[in-house]
């Protein structure tokens, strides 16, 4: 199954309505596809003491409020020159995604990507604001920490979204992002970062539409577009362009 997508607002105005608070609606008028893309996610501040690791320099660029060209770039796996590219759409929120990476994604790696057959390419949607603010955290938490942070919030996904809160879930991803290796000033500047969070909605909606996305999770294998598969059936696909 897949996860449908929305139309979305533009993408300033759904960057400003992410990181200004929650007064910014007091203001404004009730959109309700910004509201529920990126809403009002002022978050309390975490009160964790345990210690916290070097800053890499992405992380010290977020503190400084800098937008660094380098959290931009597209997330890959596996060799630039392989024979095939496959790029997924998914978003951190999406059940189906969740599970197509938990149950299928682990053998692609293992079998396909691994092994120098498949370019991978990640790309998130961003159906809402903890989506969003998900990508954030793993982007500012540096390049080679990435896919680390995928693994982490769908394996773990029915526990930090467990809540009506967005405070909450806020703070459950700077608890990922300093599990994973951020320090605390980090995490909460990369969440209130509004040029950051603008830049990637700007790119995530070129991207979405340039490909005709529709859902999560899809895959482009070599341009052609495919809705969610299993292992086998997306094995078999791998394989015949491969022969």
């Amino acid at each position: 199954m897949t996860r449908k997508f929305a139309a979305a607002a533009p993408a300033a105005a759904l960057a400003l309505a992410l990181i200004a608070g929650g007064a910014w609606w007091a203001n404004q008028p009730q959109d309700t596809t910004s509201r529920q893309l990126l809403g009002a996610a002022e978050a309390e501040t975490t009160t964790a003491t345990s210690e916290t690791a070097t800053a890499p320099a992405t992380e010290t660029a977020a503190v400084a409020g800098e937008l660094d060209p380098a959290l931009l770039t597209d997330r890959t796996l596996g060799n630039p020159d392989a024979p095939i590219k496959v790029t997924e759409y998914a978003s951190f929120t999406c059940p189906h995604c969740a599970n197509f990476h938990t149950e299928v994604f682990k053998d692609l790696k293992t079998n396909y990507i691994d092994t120098g057959k498949v370019f991978f390419t990640y790309r998130e949607v961003y159906f809402d604001r903890f989506g969003l603010l998900a990508g954030m955290i793993a982007r500012c938490a540096g390049q080679d920490r990435y896919f680390g942070f995928v693994d982490t919030y769908y394996t773990t996904r029915d526990t930090w979204l467990n809540s009506e809160d967005p405070a909450v879930i806020a703070d459950n991803l700077k608890r990922i992002g300093l599990t994973g290796g951020m320090s605390i000033a980090a995490a909460d500047a990369c969440l209130i970062n509004q040029p950051l969070a603008e830049a990637l909605v700007t790119n995530f909606q070129a991207n979405m539409q340039a490909d005709g996305i529709e859902a999560t999770p899809t895959f482009l294998i070599d341009g052609v577009k495919f809705k969610n598969m299993g292992y086998d059936e997306f094995a078999k696909v791998l394989d015949e362009k491969l022969q």
